[in-house]
This record gives structure tokens, C-alpha cells and sequence, in this order.
């Protein structure tokens, strides 16, 4: 029998673009060649489709992100078979795909849109369905859902751009309200990607502005004091329950206020303690609410869950990562791997869940 062709894709048109395909060479570097045939797939920052080349790179390389080459042969994926296009030449079928990876992040990937596009060509893939990627995306649409799932969720405020535009002076009012300090975050953007700290009243402006760079609906959040706390979720083959992780706890160390994106992708800047110093209880409660967050949204495959961890022992819900970063250093690879799921296991794990399950609606 053939191998199944497992397509890795990548890149896209956000500014998680280099996040994705440092996540993608990770996942290229221990997929099992032996067991799958594998296609990588760059989506361009115009949202071309290509065939990777022998050329394309995947890691920061002094101090330059990375980003997908366009020197492969464009590609389309009709009803499931990819047929790649060269200039002046007849389109070429490549043949079908069993499963796709989309290591991809943000807007117009990681938010419901290349899950819908797949689900529209028959074709199977890693991760999250089309409501759970676009609730997951969503900050606002997130902490609702999750609320009403009776998790402890912090108080926010969403800034929507007509209101920002209309009626700036209520929106700097309902802010206020919250106390100071605030976060200020895109609310359908990752990677720490336009967040930013505002001490007072002086620093919102900016830091909304700041924010709307990468999304025109903000979400800012009432800081909480506490520790980070995350937590991977994996789903389970069948219909035995998801597997979550032993708790860790984000520790930066380069000099950041907050877990921004330099302390997250770019080295000696964070540390994950894993398991966390947390009483036996608390780890508990913490493994039971991303479970239960994780099964709130339908998710699939794999989630991060993170929390803050109050002086006066709450637990409270920060929010859900449908597809987190995915490195094998990033958090929840690191969180699986502690759990006793390393890395090349995990990858053939979750083609393994997106090759059993059927396309369409379940």
C-alpha cells in the first residue's frame, strides 16, 4: 500500500508568517518519511499557494525572520488533488492528499479559514473544525464562550472600530473602569503580536492604536496579578476523554515586562518550569479547566490553555490557543513532552487523529 500523503503548510497573510514556518521546519525535521509522504506548502504573504523548494528556510538566522520563498511551482487544491501551475507550462496534477498539517497562526489560518477551505475540498487535517479555530481566534467570542461554560474568566473590555471611532471618549470611560494597569491585545491575533501595557489614561490611546495595527477590534484586559500557568490539551484516539498535560509555569527571563513575542521566539528570553510549583490541588484544577475549555469550544487535536494563578489562589481562565506555537521548544510540545509525549510522537499523533477522522460535519 502507498504511503499517505501528508501535506505541511505554511506561511500566510498575517504577521504570524515567520512564527508558522519556524513551527513547519519543526515539524519537517522529525515527520517520519518512512510512514508518510510528506508535501511542504508555503502560503506566500499574498496568499499564493507554492511548493517549497530545497531553498526555503525556517528558522530566524541572524536576527532575520523567515519567510516563505516564491520559487516553487504555484499550487491550487481542488476537491482535494493538488495541481501545481508553472508559467507558460499545462497545469500538472500531483495527486491527492490524505491529510493536511496547517501550522499556521492568526488570521486567514488559524481562525476558521483554511479549515473551512478544507472541509470545502474533502480533505482531512490537523487541529481544530471551522467553530472551534474561529471561536478559539476570536478574544471576545472566546471569553464569552468560555464564560458561559462557568469558567473563571478577568474582566475586559472589547473596543469594536466603530465604536473607537464614533465614541472614543465612552470607550476610554468603560477602560477606566477596569483599573490600572490594563492590557491592550488584537483580538484575533497571537504571538503576543500588538500587545502592549498601559499604565494609565496617558498610555490607552497608544496602545489601542498600537493594537488596531493588526486588527481593528481590540480587546483590552484588566491585569491580574499571579503566576502564568499553561496547560496542553491533546484529544484522545476514539471517544476516550483529552489528555491534559502537567501544568507549567512561564518564567521570562530577557528583561520583558510580559510574555511578548521576543520572549517567546527568540533565545534565553523565557524559561518553562514544567512541572509548576503548584500545591497538588491547585495542578488539578488547573488540568481540570483546560479540559473542560478545550471541550467547551469542540476542539480537536491539540490546544494550549493558559491561566494566571492569584496570590489568593484562584485559578482564572486566560485563553485558549486551538493552534499553538509549534516549535519543539515552544510551550505545549515542551508541557506534552514532560507528560511523557515527545515531540516526533505528538506530530505522528496528530496526523494520526486527522487521518481517522471524517471530513465534513461530525
Amino acid at each position: 500500500m502507498s504511503k499517505p500523503r501528508v501535506a505541511v503548510v505554511f506561511g500566510g497573510r498575517n504577521s504570524e508568517h515567520a512564527v508558522s514556518l519556524m513551527g513547519a521546519g519543526s515539524v519537517l525535521e522529525v515527520i517520519d518519511h518512512d510512514k508518510y509522504e510528506v508535501i511542504p506548502i508555503g502560503i506566500a504573504q499574498d496568499g499564493r499557494w507554492l511548493l517549497a523548494s530545497g531553498e526555503q528556510r525556517y528558522a530566524i538566522e541572524d536576527g532575520e525572520l523567515p519567510v516563505v520563498q516564491e520559487t516553487g511551482a504555484a499550487l491550487a487544491l481542488p476537491s482535494g488533488e493538488l495541481v501545481a501551475f508553472e508559467a507558460g507550462t499545462i497545469p500538472v496534477e500531483l495527486g491527492a492528499v490524505d491529510a493536511v498539517f496547517p501550522v499556521m497562526h492568526g488570521p486567514f489560518a488559524e481562525d476558521g479559514t483554511i479549515q473551512g477551505l478544507l472541509e470545502m475540498a474533502g480533505v482531512r487535517y490537523v487541529g481544530s473544525g471551522v467553530l472551534a479555530s474561529a471561536v478559539g481566534m476570536d478574544k471576545a467570542f472566546m471569553k464569552t464562550v468560555i464564560a458561559a461554560a462557568g469558567l473563571p474568566v478577568g474582566k475586559y473590555v472589547v473596543v469594536r472600530d466603530r465604536d473607537w471611532r464614533l465614541d472614543r471618549q465612552r470607550v476610554l470611560k468603560e477602560v477606566e473602569e477596569l483599573g490600572w494597569p490594563v492590557f491592550v491585545k488584537p483580538a484575533r491575533a497571537g504571538s503576543s503580536q500588538g500587545i502592549s501595557k498601559a499604565q494609565d489614561a496617558a498610555s490607552l490611546e497608544t496602545a489601542i492604536e498600537f493594537a488596531r495595527e493588526h486588527d481593528p477590534k481590540v480587546m483590552v484586559e484588566a491585569a491580574i496579578p499571579g503566576r502564568e500557568i499553561e496547560c496542553a490539551v491533546l484529544q484522545s484516539p476514539g471517544d476516550e476523554p483529552p489528555i491534559a498535560s502537567q501544568p507549567g509555569e512561564v518564567i521570562v527571563e530577557g528583561g520583558q515586562e510580559f510574555f511578548d513575542f521576543e520572549a517567546k521566539y527568540y533565545p534565553d528570553q523565557m524559561r518553562l518550569d514544567v512541572p509548576a510549583d503548584l500545591p497538588a490541588e491547585v495542578a488539578e484544577r488547573v488540568r481540570e479547566l483546560a479540559v473542560r475549555a478545550f471541550e467547551a469550544l469542540g476542539c480537536e487535536g491539540l490546544s494550549r490553555v493558559d491561566f494566571f494563578y492569584t496570590p489568593t489562589g484562584q485559578v482564572i481562565f486566560n485563553e485558549i490557543n486551538t493552534m499553538p506555537g509549534f516549535t519543539s521548544l515552544s510551550v505545549a510540545p515542551q508541557l506534552l513532552g514532560a507528560s511523557g509525549i515527545t515531540y516526533p510522537e505528538l506530530v505522528d499523533r496528530l496526523i494520526q487523529l486527522a487521518l481517522a477522522r471524517s471530513p465534513g460535519l461530525r
